[in-house]
């Protein structure tokens, strides 16, 4: 039988006790004597989003593919088992053997939203790992962060021993060669932290120093030791004498996206999770370029998968799972060049077997009219669209490529497929924008709605359509062409959510659309960890030391603890915020090479404020610098 750490007398206590046990079907199990290296891959939030996360699956089962490694997981305890742990002196544990996190040579934490970031500390703290990366030794983990916020990691610099900028199907390999080497050698962590700088991708906090002007801006960024060097190429890391260490760390990306580990049997919990369904990710990157959009510059360049590829991927996961939907994974689905030829392979296939295929958000203008009522005849559920802006204007300042016409096209074109169901996502408080711009929000759902009924007659309506309208508030993020923006305040975010909710009610079709909008002090602080530096580090650490975990749920979110350590720490989160930059300001993240040129991305700024729209990757190159990694879209 297997061991549990928690005994079946907690387990009754807790609000679902399958979070903690392990032994799911298609969970590895491997001999911890015949290892070298033992990794815990960690998503620092609840079991049921962490198990919904597809970067955790493939290198899960990308890492235990090797002989000489074992991965195993672990997430974040609910705030029940959290308090019960502390009381108990229980510490933190992998749900596969149930073994402490800090007996692990590798603590590998996914970093995919800046709300996460207290709990990224309840994990070390409930594992016994100092939360100083300084105060550790060989006696505790590698810690390694990845994910999108490593691009800019400075508010948790302090926390990391290294930090993995990109996609981890790269340099890994690289990086636990170089473990077993320094482990062989009998170096220190400190000489093992200095080799590891120079393996392509990986970034060392400790091993670059920071300074400040007087008004709180960055003044340098810099290697601590020796002089600045060239990023190494392969095998450079294992030399004595070490090189000097990079002044930039180049995020890495795969070219060859065909022939790259992709799990076909993953793990299927016990328990409902947020995407209880097969993912397949379809490509990575986006040829779109909105300029608010932070994934769309850093996963560039786009990268499709073959279509026979997908075929095979999709039915051998469907197999060896169960499961009884498939999702197609991306950030913009609709442009795949083969989807209509994958959809209507799925869907003859998925007939015969009684699973449905669900769509992430698509564009209005790309999907044909065909296509949608083939779709509808296995997922009756709504359609949603993202048009973000409510007004022409402000689509071109955000470079969205949408006009009024293709989304009123877009949705007749659904409302004659069958549909009545539709839901649109708005954002809130995008550089520029008018009260007009505001409005038009409304007014655009309202003819959306109007459409409907001018299109499907009344005999064949079952009822009234449904419009579901969306606000959330924009947040400016590293490497987009709104890192220069300042964001917008508390109480203006406020006003434009009422100004949406005003103009609905004067709305003829009022009755048939419903308003929802996110709350605006999660936004503020989003914002502020977004952008900021080392210095908020300590903010953090105390915030979480004062009882903050789980930020990102509206229900153990405490606003005002945090504005309150943020004075005590002597730092004003609006400087972070609603403070505008200017073009030449260093920023925490200037010394990550993403792909995309800080000169493209000024230029898409200064588009922005002209409200000039810059075609897509496929109509015409717009010179972003993603070519220099030599695939996907920019070579084809």
């Amino acid at each position: 039988m297997r061991k549990t750490m928690f005994s079946d007398e907690i387990l009754m206590q807790l609000d679902k006790p399958a979070r903690y046990i392990g032994g799911e079907f298609q969970s590895v199990v491997k001999d911890l004597d015949a290892i070298d290296i033992h990794f815990c891959m960690c998503f620092p939030d609840v079991y049921e989003i962490g198990m919904s996360h597809l970067g955790i699956q493939i290198l899960y089962g990308m890492f235990n593919a090797r002989e000489d490694t074992y991965c195993e997981r672990v997430y974040s305890p609910w705030p029940d088992a959290d308090a019960i742990m502390r009381k108990e002196g229980i510490p933190l544990f992998s749900l596969e053997t149930q073994t402490p996190i800090r007996e692990f040579d590798f603590l590998g934490i996914t970093i995919q939203f800046e709300m996460c970031y207290t709990n990224i500390l309840q994990v070390l703290d409930l594992s016994g790992i100092p939360l100083a990366q300084e105060e550790r030794t060989w006696e505790d983990p590698i810690v390694i962060g990845g994910g999108p916020c490593t691009v800019n990691i400075e508010p948790m610099a302090p926390f990391f021993d290294l930090i993995y900028i990109g996609e981890g199907e790269t340099s890994y390999p690289e990086l636990l060669e170089l473990y077993k080497w320094s482990k062989a050698h009998d170096l220190s962590r400190r000489e093992f932290l200095r080799r590891a700088a120079l393996v392509p991708g990986i970034y060392v906090p400790s091993l670059y120093q920071v300074t400040y002007h007087a008004d709180g801006t960055l003044k340098s960024f810099a290697p601590i030791e020796g002089e600045v060097g060239p990023a190494a190429e392969y095998g450079q890391c294992f030399e004595t004498p070490i090189l000097p260490i990079p002044a930039k760390v180049k995020r890495q990306a795969v070219t060859d996206f065909d022939d790259v580990f992709y799990p076909s049997n993953p793990v299927v919990p016990f328990v409902k999770v947020t995407q209880d369904r097969v993912m397949l990710e379809i490509q990575r990157g986006c040829i779109r370029g909105c300029r608010f959009c932070q994934a769309g510059m850093i996963y560039r360049p786009n990268r499709e998968k073959n279509v026979e590829s997908l075929k095979k991927q999709a039915l051998a996961m469907l197999k060896s799972t169960g499961h009884e939907e498939i999702s197609l994974v991306s950030l913009s689905t609709s442009d795949y060049k083969e989807l209509e030829q994958l959809i209507l392979f799925m869907l003859e296939d998925l007939k015969k077997r009684g699973i449905e295929m669900s769509l992430p958000s698509l564009r209005i203008d790309a999907f044909s009219l065909n296509l949608m009522k083939k779709v509808k005849g296995v997922n009756t559920s709504s359609l949603t669209f993202a048009p973000e802006a409510g007004s022409q204007r402000m689509r071109d300042i955000i470079n969205k490529g949408l006009t009024r016409e293709e989304i009123l096209n877009g949705a007749q074109m659904a409302f004659e497929s069958g549909w009545s169901k539709v839901k649109l996502y708005f954002m809130l408080g995008l550089p520029f924008e008018t009260l007009e711009d505001v409005q038009e929000i409304p007014r655009l759902a309202n003819d959306i709605a109007m459409l409907y009924y001018d299109t499907v007659p009344k005999e064949e309506r079952k009822g009234r359509c449904s419009i579901t309208m969306s606000t959330s508030f924009f947040v400016p993020k590293p490497f987009t062409p709104f890192q220069w923006a300042p964001q917008v305040a508390n109480r203006d975010f406020l006003d434009k959510s009422h100004a949406v909710a005003d103009e609905l009610k004067k709305q003829l079709n009022q009755r048939s659309i419903t308003y929802h909008w996110h709350e605006a002090d999660t936004a503020q602080l989003e914002g502020a960890l977004a952008r900021g530096d080392r210095r908020m580090a300590e903010v953090i650490r105390r915030v979480y030391e004062k009882g903050s975990i789980f930020d990102a749920w509206g229900e153990y979110m405490d606003y005002d603890r945090w504005v309150e350590t943020f004075a005590e720490c002597g730092l004003d989160m609006d400087f972070y915020t609603v403070r505008p930059r200017e073009k030449d300001e260093l920023f925490p993240w200037d010394y990550v090479d993403c792909g995309v040129s800080k000169a493209f991305l000024w230029r898409e700024w200064e588009k922005a404020k002209n409200g000039v729209v810059t075609l897509n990757c496929r109509e015409k190159c717009a010179g972003c610098g993603a070519t220099s990694y030599g695939g996907g879209v920019c070579h084809d």
